[in-house]
This record gives structure tokens, sequence and C-alpha cells, in this order.
């Protein structure tokens, strides 16, 4: 293919990916609302209250994805160092009073009026922006530890360190998952990453073992039931919920549990909902999305045309599949308890319009994959033989 040809054929992106995340945004709208509806009527005298804000977050989330399609994901890495920067800037203000709000005992929103933000989710995709363009940059040196290893666990350790602080625990295993699994793909020694992993483990030990309220969320891993009415509460209600749905669940909007029995329905638990009141199917569907989306995300990062955007289509995928998978496994009691949201699903002002924006870039990756352009030089080539004229056939 020329380049000329190259230059003619329009951007064709992943029509998987695009409708996956649609999709899934959409159930998220039904469903914060099935799930919000009596708790804001009671609390906030506007039962439509959490659906109206996660409807303006989609609105600008759609923008914010469309505006990431249109400028594309190779301009990002000009931009990676500043982000990067962004991101550190954004954690340490969140930990100065007065700036960052306390919820829950936790400082992670910078509140203004009418909207928040929370550094975290932000800081996690400059993260993986960051990392495909050191990668890519230092291919050639990936296996050397101190170019291609030391550098990104210092930097890592200091955005750690950060969310910690806060403390945001979910959030820290995310971008450490996220810097192993992009560094593994670069290439980098097996031996370095499991010896990092070792020297870590009396950090985490000290981490849970220090904190009072991580303990109880292991000991209500280990038996909810045995601490039905104390930490265990929470998996507990969940776990009802989850199992009163069957296989077809209790119908869209008659779950009980949301009736002030399992907190955080509409955010950190929506999932049990999705299981009440949907039930399998509508469980099953959840993850036939994700899977989708997954799989396509992978796809088009392994046919990307060239290193930085395979890096960071497989960091945006891994990042969406880590934080679907966690949620879901929580929820289900198969993991202790994280503050991590349901991609596109939960309610999250921030996080939708950060995973939205993140997933226009994996859409920009997909439109250079070999298989798209290759449609895209096929569908070029046969409308092209459809307007030439045959031969002594006058036009």
């Amino acid at each position: 293919m020329t380049t000329d040809t190259k230059r003619a054929l329009p951007l064709t992106y992943d029509p998987f990916i695009l409708a996956a995340v649609l999709l899934l945004t959409g159930l998220g709208l039904v469903m914060v609302y099935s799930a919000s509806a009596v708790t804001a009527q009671e609390k906030l005298g506007d039962g439509f209250h959490y659906l109206k804000r996660q409807g303006v977050a989609a609105c600008i989330g759609l923008l914010a994805m469309a505006t990431a399609m249109k400028l594309g994901y190779r301009r990002m890495a000009r931009l990676a160092w500043p982000l990067l920067l962004v991101a550190i800037v954004l954690l340490i203000a969140v930990l100065i009073p007065g700036i960052g709000s306390v919820v829950n005992g936790a400082r992670r929103w910078i509140r203004f009026p009418g909207a928040s933000i929370q550094p975290a989710e932000i800081a996690k995709v400059c993260w993986a922006i960051y990392l495909a363009y050191s990668l890519a940059k230092k291919q050639d040196k990936v296996t050397h530890f101190s170019i291609g290893f030391l550098p990104h666990l210092a930097l890592g350790g200091v955005l750690v360190l950060l969310c910690m602080a806060e403390p945001d625990f979910g959030s820290s295993v995310a971008l450490l998952f996220l810097m192993f699994v992009l560094l593994f793909a670069a290439g980098t020694k097996l031996s370095y990453l499991v010896g990092s992993v070792l020297m870590s483990l009396p950090f985490a030990y000290h981490a849970i073992a220090s904190s009072p309220y991580r303990l109880k969320r292991i000991t209500a891993f280990l038996d909810p039931w045995a601490n039905r009415q104390g930490s265990g509460y929470q998996v507990a209600e969940s776990l009802m919920s989850i199992g009163s749905g069957g296989i077809t669940g209790l119908g869209l909007g008659d779950g009980r549990q949301k009736l002030f029995f399992l907190p955080e329905a509409h955010t950190d638990f929506i999932f049990s909902i999705i299981g009440e009141e949907l039930g399998l199917i509508g469980v099953a569907a959840l993850v036939l999305l994700y899977g989708v989306l997954i799989w396509r995300g992978v796809r088009a990062s392994l046919n990307a045309s060239e290193p930085f955007g395979s890096y960071l289509g497989l960091g945006i995928t891994s990042l969406i599949a880590f934080q679907a998978i966690t949620n879901m496994a929580v929820a289900m009691g198969l993991v202790p308890t994280k503050g991590l949201t349901l991609p596109f699903v939960s309610y999250g002002g921030c996080s939708l319009i950060v995973l939205m924006g993140a997933a226009g870039l994996l859409l920009s990756v997909s439109s250079t994959s070999e298989g798209v352009r290759r449609r895209a030089t096929a569908q070029k080539t046969r409308t092209a033989t459809r307007e030439t004229p045959l031969a002594g056939v006058p036009a």
C-alpha cells in the first residue's frame, strides 16, 4: 500500500469496541437509576439526582471519547510527561486540607461547585500513557535493570505512595498491576518482576496489619457470615442480592437490597443489583460485553502499527479488565473489598469521563490495526471498481 493510499483511507474504528463501550454506558445509566432512585428520593428529595449527574458525565464522556478519537493516540506521546506531572500534582493537592475532601475517612476527591474530580482515576490513565511512551522509546534497552526497569519502578512507587496516603489501596494495586503488565509485555526480565513482588510483600503486609479497617476487610472476606452485623455486612448483603436474582432476576427496578440494606448499591456494588434484578442472564450479558471489549482491545493492541500504540492499547485494556474483574469478584466475595468502580457502569462522573476518554484512545489505536486497515483498503477498492467504467462501455 502506498503512502498516498494510506492517507486517502478513512479512519475506520473497531465497531465492537465502540458498541461495547456504548452498551456498557447505557446499561450503567439504567442501573444507576434503578439502584439509587429510592435512596436519592429519601435523602435528597429527587429520585433522579444520581441519574442526572451520571447522564451529564456520560455526555461529557462521549465528547472526551470523540475528541480522543479525532486527535489520535499519537499526540499523547508528546504529552506523556506533562500528563504524568499533572497527575502527580493532583495526587499531592488532594492530600492538602482545604483542597481534598474527606469522605468515609478517605481523602480522595477535589470538589468544585457542582462537580468533583478523583485524582487517582486520572492518574491511572496518565500512568498508562507514560508507560507506553517510555517503553516504546526504550524498547531496545528495556531488559537493562537501570534503564528499562528501575526508573519505572521508582515512578510507580511515587504514585503508589501518594495513593496510599489518601488512602486508596485499590488504585494503588491497579497502578502496580498496569506497570507489571506493560513491563512484562515489553520484555522486561521475569526475574526483575518476580524479585520486586517478593520484596514488596513485607510492605504489603505492614500496610494491611497496621490498618484496622483493612484487617476488618480481610476478616470479612474470609468469613462474612461470622461478622454478619459487623465488617462482613456489606459482603453478606451483596451475596444475598446476587443469590436472590436466580436465572432471570426479580425484574428491573424490583430489587430489594437497594432499599437501604446494601451500602453503595449504585457505586461499588452495582454489580450486585444487576445480579438481583437481571439475574444470571443479565450478569452473563455484562460479562460478555467486557469480554468483547477486552478481546478486541488486545487484538487492536497486537495489530497496532507502532510500539507506542501497542503498549497504550494494552495498558488501557488491562486497566479496564482489572477494574471490571476486581469489582465483580468483590461483589461475589472472591477477594477482599476494594474501592474500584465497575468500568462504565458504576456511578461516578470522574471515573466515567476518564474511562470514556481512554476508550477513545483505544479506538484510535484500533484504527491503525492491520485488520481494520485491510478492510478499509478492500472497501476502497470495491468502491473504486464500481465507479470505474468497463472497457468498451460508455461512461
